[in-house]
């Protein structure tokens, strides 16, 4: 028992050795080849050498020492099954990688969501346990036959749930919306979408309120206004008036490097200039629109916020007024003598 005993263990440690090399080499690399193939497979491979290592030991355990058949044919199953699951896992953690790393690579926007991620993954583990359970001898076609007429009496039974499924399937493929995206539904639900699972879509609200979780189904049949596209950057508009005895030059310059100090502070990721643009003569005041752009819907709102604050502050070191309305009012003498 000895000897059975010493190789489970020299390969445990093996195995354990061979996985925190993996981790170091992929902590060292990890900002200078994330991204690429051999970086993709390395990474695939984290906790894998543990179970092959303890994998390799039985087998070495099973040639070593004269066991009865049944107990040989017992371990044989076990072996395949790590060898199998081993490689479906890596496999599994690959292909998400690489479809993962072409989806960024083209440029396209499609999400890599919660849904997803769980349907490649189900997919792939499906066919390691079917390769399973034909190495074991049960036949597979069977099975398949049952699930296909079991398949139809669930369909009937979670019409709702299977519906959310593919309206979140089509939503993620249309690319309507993506994770990070602000959005607005008709029936009044807006915020930032943070996942798209299986059957609900949850986005947060303006200032990181409660979470809002909405079936993908009544999402697909919304009118959806989407704030992220196609532009994640929006424009705003800030109405101000001043006197008309005000110096129109000097009001545009000091609108737009109040303007330029709150983007740089607010917004940094703003590089599109501010404007000024001079528009009506109006009764009491000339007004003009300052145009910003802020990089993210709800960003928006802490900008006008730190934008009006600021302007006001200035015009009044500036000496820049901004008249209340005013109205003359004429009466005609009523009174005759």
């Amino acid at each position: 028992m000895l000897l059975p005993l010493c190789i489970l263990i020299g390969s445990l440690m093996a195995g354990i050795t061979m996985d925190k090399l993996i981790n170091r080499r992929i902590k060292k690399h990890l900002k200078i080849e994330e991204g690429t193939w051999r970086f993709i497979f390395i990474n695939a491979l984290r906790g894998v050498p543990v179970s092959l290592a303890l994998v390799t030991g039985l087998y070495w355990i099973v040639n070593t020492i004269d066991i009865p058949d049944s107990l040989a044919r017992l371990f044989s199953y076990i072996l395949f099954t790590v060898i199998v699951l081993s490689i479906t896992r890596v496999t599994s953690r690959t292909v998400g990688s690489v479809i993962e790393r072409q989806i960024e690579k083209s440029g396209e926007n499609l999400p890599k969501t919660t849904l997803l991620s769980t349907i490649l993954t189900v997919v792939i583990y499906a066919m390691g346990v079917l390769i399973i359970l034909q190495y074991y001898g049960i036949s597979v076609a069977p099975i398949l036959t049952a699930m296909g007429v079991g398949g139809m009496a669930v369909a009937l039974a979670l019409q709702e749930t299977l519906a959310n499924i593919f309206a979140g399937l089509h939503l993620i493929l249309s690319k309507q919306i993506r994770l990070d995206d602000y959005i607005r539904l008709s029936t009044g639900e807006e915020g930032r979408v943070t996942d798209i699972t299986w059957r609900f879509t949850t986005i947060i609200p303006v200032g990181g309120g409660n979470m809002i979780v909405i079936p993908n189904q009544k999402i697909a049949s919304s009118n959806i206004t989407n704030f992220s596209m196609p532009r994640r950057d929006i424009i705003i508009s800030v109405p101000v008036g001043v006197s008309y005895d005000s110096d129109l030059d000097k009001v545009e310059r000091v609108t737009l490097e109040v303007a330029r100090e709150v983007l740089a502070r607010t917004d940094e990721d703003v590089k599109t200039e501010p404007a000024v643009s001079f528009h009506t003569l109006a009764d009491s005041s000339i007004n003009f629109n300052v145009v910003m752009h802020s990089s993210l819907f709800d960003r928006q709102f802490r900008l006008k916020h730190e934008f009006i604050k600021a302007l006001i502050k200035r015009y009044r070191s500036e000496g820049i007024e901004i008249p209340y309305p005013v109205r003359t009012v004429i009466q005609e003498n009523q009174g005759k003598e």
